[in-house]
């Protein structure tokens, strides 16, 4: 494993542990970010050490000995260390082993960061800081705000916590109403960073999608009879099990229409319809089973030809209704133009536009040359295919839609 995934993936067992075992998140944090920057220059250079996640958490560790000494808190903080937690812990378990310790770690620091003390925006944002490893710009994209705002927010986030001594441990029943929207929320948005990258080299990073799902089946696990728990987990096995067919061996992104749809992982398709057959027995849909749903009907259809797009479109209603925003309009767009048209879904995308959210995010754009290309008006589309491109962060994509924008001819 390259080092940056290695690091990634170890982040939020490290912060956990740490927070666990001295407190102060945010202080915590700091000496987490210091330890990793430290990773990075030393291990490529060095050979990595043989338990990578005992030598972060020795490193943060000491860094955050050494600010607490500054701040005349020594005493109190390793005393309350001494408590907590035997001083051998960290020399456990490789970072690759089993542990239960290190995954109760992560699940903890998740609900933590979800506080209901925290501003809904702000629980999501440090989780995805802190559980999800995604940078303040990723987390600035997924929530289509400046990164300059969304640095605010982590910020004033974590003196939260810091002032409200917000405990590291799982909520008690009667605190899970005002976690659950947050953690779910948290997770979707971590997934999909995940299974479309908003920038970097590779279209997808598996790390995120591989932990967004082992999280949600733990809080599952947790909430089995939770419709909305079930909902969250059959949409990303729904739309994970695509993976594979997703990118060409080159990394080229490849449209949903065009996938060979025999690399689909039917056993991921199985679970996931499965667990959206149950949860929608058992009273009205949320917003992620509708998304499942509608997961499930491109995942049900041999061919793309044989999709079925009316129903789509019924579920794609629903879930206007439900979560209405620009995202969803787009989205619903192209089940219009699959249903009644182009030209009536390109009458959609200027209620989007006049919404201001998507302003400057290539999406908008993408669908609108897609729109225009299904509707004839190559010239228009290949303007929209190339201003697309010049928005988007992420390499493939770019390279995808000026390939696009480049068949269309200048005509």
């Amino acid at each position: 494993m390259a080092v940056e995934d290695l690091l990634r993936e170890l982040t939020p067992q490290v912060l956990g542990a740490v927070v666990r075992r001295y407190g102060h998140f945010d202080a915590a944090e700091d000496a987490v970010q210091e330890a990793l920057l430290a990773a990075a220059v030393q291990w490529p250079a060095q050979d990595r050490p043989a338990n990578p996640r005992a030598w972060l958490i020795t490193v943060a560790s000491r860094r955050l000995t050494d600010q607490l000494r500054a701040d005349d808190a020594r005493q109190r903080y390793e005393a309350s260390a001494a408590a907590l937690v035997p001083p051998d812990e960290f020399l456990a378990p490789a970072a690759d082993e089993e542990n239960p310790a290190e995954r109760d770690d992560t699940l903890r620091l998740l609900f933590l960061c979800c506080h209901p003390a925290l501003s809904p925006t702000s629980q999501v944002a440090i989780t995805l800081r802190a559980v999800g490893g995604l940078t303040t710009a990723e987390i600035a994209s997924a929530f289509l705000v400046p990164e300059a705002t969304m640095g605010q927010r982590i910020s004033r986030a974590k003196q939260r916590i810091r002032v409200t001594g917000i405990p590291f441990r799982m909520p008690r029943q009667e605190e899970w109403d005002g976690r659950l929207r947050a953690v779910l929320r948290v997770l979707y948005l971590i997934f999909n960073e995940g299974y479309t990258a908003t920038s970097g080299p590779d279209l997808q990073r598996t790390d995120l999608t591989v932990e967004a799902i082992r999280l949600t089946r733990a809080v599952h696990n947790l909430l089995p009879d939770d419709g909305e728990v079930a909902g969250l987990l059959a949409l990303m096995l729904l739309t994970d099990a695509r993976r594979a067919a997703r990118t060409l061996a080159d990394g080229t992104p490849v449209p949903l229409a065009e996938q060979e749809r025999s690399r689909w992982d039917r056993a991921a398709i199985a679970e996931g319809a499965g667990l959206l057959t149950e949860t929608l027995a058992h009273g009205q849909a949320g917003p992620y089973q509708v998304q499942a749903a509608i997961a499930a009907v491109h995942d049900e259809a041999a061919c793309a030809e044989d999709t079925d797009w009316p129903q789509i479109l019924g579920l794609y209603d629903v879930l206007e209704r439900l979560t209405p925003g620009p995202v969803v309009t787009l989205n619903r767009a192209v089940a219009v133009g699959m249903v009644h048209g182009p030209r009536a879904a390109l009458d959609l995308l200027a209620s989007v536009e006049a919404d201001g959210r998507l302003e400057g995010r290539h999406r908008l754009d993408a669908v609108r040359a897609h729109l225009l290309e299904m509707a004839g008006d190559h010239g228009a589309a290949r303007a929209h295919y190339e201003a697309a491109a010049r928005l988007t962060g992420s390499l493939p994509e770019r390279r995808y839609l000026e390939t696009r924008a480049a068949r269309l001819g200048g005509g």
